[in-house]
């Protein structure tokens, strides 16, 4: 059973999602604040973290920073900021994945239980291979589902798990044409609300990390008025 630390100071985010991780058979310990979990997390650390940014006494940013100097952990950022200074700041430091509140709990699980299996794979644990998670080869591209990893024209891309869901979707079927609405069911759910253009966000950052410094990532077609289409067999 996986342990998983919730860290934030808003105390029914706190009960809401140990309620949900507990009958998803998750292991859940909760804490306030950072330096709470600071303080835990010298003596054992968790399989993984879910931090709140904005907290009191030691924020998230802080505590990531500090837990990256002993640990690969996964850890997944929550906060209610629009910032993507802040996104991408977190990222930059060492985490793996960023959920904005409101967020769904399906969603929050998917997200968890995908970085669970990669740092199983990364470990060299045995994990049955399924259609759903073996590698996917088409033209330059390389994703390992089980790995979480990326390779574009041999290179490696580190992508955040909305990331790698919006382009194994994609890359699944090459030449059709996905929706906005489509991909939005892959990242997201009908508990929570979003704007096309979060889509639209998050290819242009899947573009730009996905850029070599030979050409621009053109796989991904904009079909503008319909969606988006991968073109490489």
């Amino acid at each position: 059973m996986s342990r998983i630390a919730l860290v934030d100071d808003d105390r029914n985010i706190l009960t809401s999602v140990q309620i949900t991780l507990e009958a998803e058979g998750f292991d859940v310990e909760t804490y306030n604040d950072g330096q709470q979990a600071l303080d835990a997390f010298n003596k054992k650390l968790p399989d993984m973290a879910v931090l709140d940014i904005k907290m009191p006494r030691m924020d998230g940013m802080d505590l990531l920073q500090r837990l990256r100097q002993k640990t690969t952990m996964p850890v997944i950022f929550l906060t209610s900021k629009d910032d993507e200074i802040d996104e991408v700041l977190g990222l930059r430091m060492g985490a793996d994945d960023y959920v904005k509140k409101p967020f769904s709990q399906r969603l929050l699980v998917e997200r968890i239980r995908a970085l669970l299996r990669r740092q199983d794979a990364i470990s060299g644990e045995e994990i049955e291979e399924t259609e759903e998670n073996k590698i996917l080869v088409r033209g330059d591209l390389s994703m390992d589902p089980l790995r979480h990893a990326v390779k574009w024209k041999g290179n490696d891309v580190s992508l955040t798990v909305t990331e790698f869901l919006l382009l194994q979707a994609l890359a699944q079927r090459p030449g059709f044409v996905k929706s906005r609405d489509q991909l939005m069911d892959v990242a997201y759910d009908d508990q929570v609300y979003v704007d096309d253009r979060t889509i639209d966000s998050h290819i242009k950052r899947l573009r730009k990390k996905m850029r070599t410094a030979d050409d621009e990532f053109s796989a991904i077609e904009t079909l503008y008025g319909i969606g988006y289409r991968y073109n490489q067999e």
